[in-house]
């Protein structure tokens, strides 16, 4: 069986040349060069303009760098999902980039500040896929049907380039959604039981994620169903996106689902905790920035 990293590598090759006949992306050597800005954590060149046959041209070439460095592919992101974030960069639908295996840490991880060019933290949560039967979801019980934990998540996102307010919808896409790191907390198991899981489905679109810092002081609140009405809406976004370009999702794959919160930078000597009320058993996810 085609191992995950084998899929995206041939998505990426589709997505390369469906794009190279639908638009001009960003050159290899813009492309590296922002790649090198990156890794640097120093701010690249503004992306400006792009269509959004150009984002998935962008995007491959620079996963197909990512897929050198940062570890095999362990899942996908969503982002856009929160009408919020959507009008922040005058986009009216989500978009997607790619988790590689060097991107998560743990609960309690302790990460500089500077992590990035643009450093910003986020409330978000991850679900694992339990079947590629994912793709036929239509419904958020149909998606909870296919996976098997949902696990408290802060991303760590890096807009990355000199002039953030210039980056639009595709701009987003294209730099693989400023995927940069994100904190995993412990995971929580789906019910497999019909009460159990209609609790779960009720509990996930009202619960009030918050995020507070060390002191305790709220930095920011969301609702469940500020993602698309429901969180794991998300997820049938973004299988059904995955599926237009070749990637079919598998057990153990983690997806994003977009931020609760809004998009705050780190300061040193702060500790961020979000916590999921209305959620029972899922406990708080922390990081601490030095």
């Amino acid at each position: 069986m085609p191992t995950n990293k084998t899929l995206a590598s041939v998505a990426l090759g589709s997505a390369l040349l469906a794009a190279s006949v639908q638009a001009a992306c960003l050159s290899d050597t813009q492309v590296a060069d922002f790649a090198a800005a990156q890794a640097a954590r120093t701010p690249a060149a503004d992306i400006e303009n792009l269509s959004e046959a150009d984002a998935v041209c962008t995007r491959a070439k620079l996963n197909v760098l990512h897929a050198r460095n940062l570890g095999e592919v362990v899942g996908y992101k969503a982002g856009l999902t929160n009408p919020a974030v959507q009008k922040r960069f005058n986009y009216d639908q989500p978009v997607w980039g790619v988790l590689y295996q060097r991107m998560l840490l743990d609960t309690g991880a302790v990460v500089d500040a500077a992590f990035g060019a643009r450093p910003l933290f986020e409330a978000d949560m991850l679900v694992r896929v339990k079947s590629a039967d994912i793709h036929k979801a239509k419904t958020p019980a149909e998606v909870l049907a296919n996976i098997d934990q949902l696990i408290p998540f802060i991303e760590l996102p890096d807009l990355a380039v000199q002039t953030p307010s210039k980056l639009n919808g595709p701009g987003v896409a294209a730099i693989n959604v400023g995927a940069r790191l994100g904190v995993r907390g412990l995971p929580v198991d789906v019910p497999t039981t019909a009460d159990g899981q209609s609790w779960m489905l009720e509990s996930l679109r009202d619960m009030r994620v918050v995020m507070k810092d060390g002191q305790g002081k709220e930095l920011a609140t969301g609702k469940g169903s500020d993602i698309l009405e429901h969180p794991l809406n998300a997820v049938v976004w973004l299988a059904g996106a995955l599926a237009k370009e070749g990637i079919t999702l598998k057990p153990g794959d983690l997806i994003s689902l977009g931020s609760f919160s809004p998009l705050l930078p780190p300061k040193a000597g702060q500790t961020v905790v979000v916590s999921y009320e209305g959620l029972s058993r899922m406990q708080p996810v922390v990081v601490s920035f030095k």
